[in-house]
């Protein structure tokens, strides 16, 4: 069954989401804007491929309960603390319309864009942390950890939220989206590592250093405003990014409330007001 959504608004997005009878979306907590009283709402630790909140009785309830039960806790037990480990919200909150067609809104957190992902099964999606908004109850949402290398120094793309299965899933990023694809473009695409909003699995995600050892390399570094690394994207497949990053907005915030310490070497040196 196709989540029925719509996107609406410009600076702040949102998300309506009409719900059929006994439909489940759910979202990130802290997600939900409203809903109709024919909705019933409902928090759980778990996603949906841990079972959370699922019914267990039945045939063989009785006889191997114990055991699914502590499956089903041991489950939403590693996915709790992958969340935690993530710096994600540890609970989901469910959805579901009864007695008729139901209305749920969602939104992000920041002003920007909403976009809806249409998933058929053959591909993952990946999205910066915090990027989730809501999903089918049949798309799964999981941590991805970049490791090594790109994990120590890619900053924001260290953690990030993977999304499987058959549905809809809403994300929501800072400013206006753009969608490439890095095989029009030679193949790959070099960005600053917070404006990457999600791309397809099939699409290799690094890091690189901002030039070399030279002079040249460290001007881009210290008065650049990029730091020492760009994230870079490779293959065939859809990119989204974000024209504004987290970090600028907050560096924008803190000028305007006369905290600014970034001065006039870029994001290298640049210090937290306070």
């Amino acid at each position: 069954m196709t989540l029925q959504q719509e996107i609406v608004g410009n600076a702040m997005q949102m998300a309506v989401v009409s719900l059929q009878p006994g439909q489940t979306v759910y979202c990130e907590a802290g997600k939900f804007l409203f809903k109709t009283a024919n909705v019933t709402m409902e928090t759980r630790l778990s996603g949906p491929s841990g079972g959370g909140g699922q019914p267990q009785g039945g045939a063989g309830g009785a006889g191997g309960g114990m055991g699914g039960m502590l499956r089903q806790a041991m489950g939403t037990a590693m996915q709790v603390g992958q969340r935690a480990l993530a710096g994600e919200s540890l609970a989901f909150q469910y959805f579901t319309s009864t007695g008729g067609e139901g209305t749920v809104g969602f939104a992000g957190v920041l002003p920007g864009e909403m976009r809806a992902l249409e998933l058929d099964g053959t591909r993952a999606w990946f999205a910066e942390k915090d990027a989730f908004v809501a999903a089918e109850s049949t798309v799964d949402f999981g941590i991805a950890f970049q490791g090594g290398r790109t994990g120590r120094s890619g900053g924001e793309g260290f953690v990030l939220e993977k999304f499987t299965g058959r549905g809809t899933v809403i994300i929501a990023g800072a400013g206006n989206f753009i969608d490439l694809n890095p095989a029009d473009f030679g193949g790959r695409v070099d960005v600053d590592t917070g404006c990457v909003v999600a791309f397809e699995a099939g699409i290799q995600y690094g890091v690189q250093r901002v030039g070399g050892l030279n002079r040249q390399g460290v001007m881009n570094a210290v008065f650049g405003g990029e730091g020492l690394s760009l994230a870079t994207l490779e293959g065939n497949g859809r990119v989204i990014l974000q024209s504004l990053t987290i970090e600028s907005l907050a560096n924008a915030l803190r000028k305007a409330q006369g905290g600014d310490k970034q001065g006039p070497t870029g994001g290298l040196f640049s210090t937290n007001a306070g």
